[in-house]
């Protein structure tokens, strides 16, 4: 079995570690929520490219096999320096999943709700160049991500600050909208409840996954059906809060593995 780490700026990455736990179970995880920098798409390249080394040196340090890193900002900053560093274990980012949505898109007209460092980045600007022949609405989700940190991904403010991220995808007439931000899957219900059952939704979690769990197979990894590994949950901030939102957030049933799991929050 691997040890697993998956990092985000906050909780948005429990909807990776989510489908993680669906689809390999038998694994062990630690979690590491970097809270207190949170939201990571407002600061500068620079900052987040070196706290995102950080954090992935931190858990190469604790055994990591393998190290998931869960925000689409980070991604986009850091992936390649810290593949580069860190070249004998599997680094596996995420990234709009703008090409699904092109495929899936019966209109060519696709919004994308990012964070305003993934939407300017020159790795996001790469993936549009491949896809010239659709049109591609690009909206900043300014000030979602605090509130999701704040347990409220379906509070009345949210419900409100989404509905105008949301006004201009709408009214360029997207039938697709990509989730660019983990965080953001969150918003599924909101989402739901201003636009309907209309629009495709598109996050990339699955094939993230799918993804680690080529490169765990690369490695022989043992897999023995029907066990559940451990999860560790680390925060920057506040684990405990942290744990508590990944009960409410994540459809896993993390309840087996609580005798399991440590809380620390030690980690600056």
């Amino acid at each position: 079995m691997a040890l697993i780490g998956v990092f985000d700026s906050g909780v948005g990455g429990l909807s990776i570690l989510d489908e993680a736990l669906r689809q390999l179970p038998e694994h062990d995880y630690i979690y590491l929520a970097d809270s207190i920098n949170a939201p990571y798409g407002e600061k500068s390249s620079d900052w987040v490219a070196s706290r995102s080394m950080e954090l992935c040196q931190y858990l190469a340090a604790r055994g990591c096999d393998a190290i998931m890193v869960a925000c689409n900002t980070a991604t986009a900053e850091a992936i390649a320096h810290i593949r580069n560093e860190l070249s004998n274990i599997p680094i596996i980012g995420v990234e709009p999943g703008i090409k699904p949505a092109a495929m899936q898109s019966a209109n060519g007209i696709v919004g994308v709700l990012a964070t305003e460092a993934t939407l300017k980045s020159d790795k996001f600007s790469a993936l549009l160049a491949t896809l010239p022949n659709c049109k591609f609405v690009k909206q900043a989700g300014a000030g979602l991500v605090p509130l999701i940190e704040a347990g409220q991904a379906n509070g009345e403010e949210t419900l409100e600050l989404l509905a105008e991220h949301l006004e201009p995808i709408q009214d360029a007439g997207a039938d697709t909208l990509v989730l660019g931000c983990t965080h953001y899957p969150f918003l599924r219900k909101a989402i739901r409840k201003l636009l309907g059952d209309s629009i495709n939704l598109i996050d990339t979690s699955n094939a993230v996954v799918r993804q680690l769990k080529r490169k765990l197979e690369a490695q022989c990894k043992q897999l023995n059906d029907g066990d559940q590994g451990s999860i560790q949950f680390i925060s920057s901030k506040d684990a405990e809060l942290l744990h508590q939102m990944a009960h409410e957030l994540m459809q896993s049933d993390l309840t087996e593995r609580s005798s399991q799991s440590q809380l620390v929050s030690t980690f600056r």
